[in-house]
């Protein structure tokens, strides 16, 4: 979802059965003010309060939005509506470019061995977060977790057991148009993986870039092979 250009009039604003514009036009004209009540929401759209505060619980379930209590006068307070960072980031940022133009200095400037350590390193710390973060337990519920972060990442992966192991796959990758100019990028993914799973013979399957639409890993216990 991206952002939208902001209705200034009633002519111009979304019909309220319109959900999808109204949703995104809440969205961007949060993004705009920063924090809103639900009146102040519904007056710049010119949709009614109730539709207003409708769309507002649909996307607070969502994780899009929250509301803070403010007081306003005498009275009960009303909820001052604010993105979240998952709202934030319906918008885009640019990050990709940024990193693209970074790595294209990086590498037009420094020796070869250098840009590699800087991605080691950045793999290593990467790992021990992702350690950190998917917690004990069996390497089925360790990978299921793994899986949810990259899917938050921007990745679309699912898990899926193959023999002794797992294997798990992703169609899409959140750093792929960076890895087709530094396929460097994608023998860090590889180290990544290995690094979070140190229990593991981790080996990649699948590669998008050789043939197939995904990238594979195979990961099976190392007290298993």
């Amino acid at each position: 979802m991206g952002a939208t250009s902001l209705p200034t009039t009633a002519s111009a604003a979304p019909a309220e059965s319109a959900q999808a514009p109204t949703r995104t036009a809440a969205l961007a004209l949060l993004l705009r003010k920063g924090e809103a009540t639900a009146a102040e929401l519904a007056d710049s759209l010119a949709v009614s309060v109730q539709v207003m505060r409708r769309h507002l619980r649909s996307l607070e379930e969502d994780g899009l939005v929250q509301a803070c209590p403010a007081a306003e006068g005498p009275g009960r307070p009303s909820n001052r509506w604010h993105l979240t960072s998952k709202g934030q980031g319906q918008f885009p940022d640019g990050s990709e470019h940024f990193a693209l133009s970074l790595l294209e200095s990086m590498a037009g400037s420094l020796p070869p061995e250098l840009v590699q350590n800087l991605l080691e390193h950045q793999a290593l710390q990467k790992a021990g977060d992702y350690r950190d973060r998917v917690g004990q337990g069996s390497l089925q519920e360790r990978l299921e977790r793994l899986v949810d972060l990259r899917r938050h990442e921007g990745y679309v992966a699912e898990l899926s057991a193959d023999g002794a192991g797992w294997v798990m796959s992703e169609f899409h990758c959140s750093v792929m148009r960076i890895a087709e100019q530094f396929p460097c990028v994608c023998d860090q993914e590889l180290q990544l993986i290995r690094h979070t799973f140190p229990d593991c013979q981790v080996e990649r399957v699948q590669w998008r870039f050789e043939q197939g639409h995904s990238c594979g890993f195979r990961l099976v216990p190392s007290d298993a092979t």
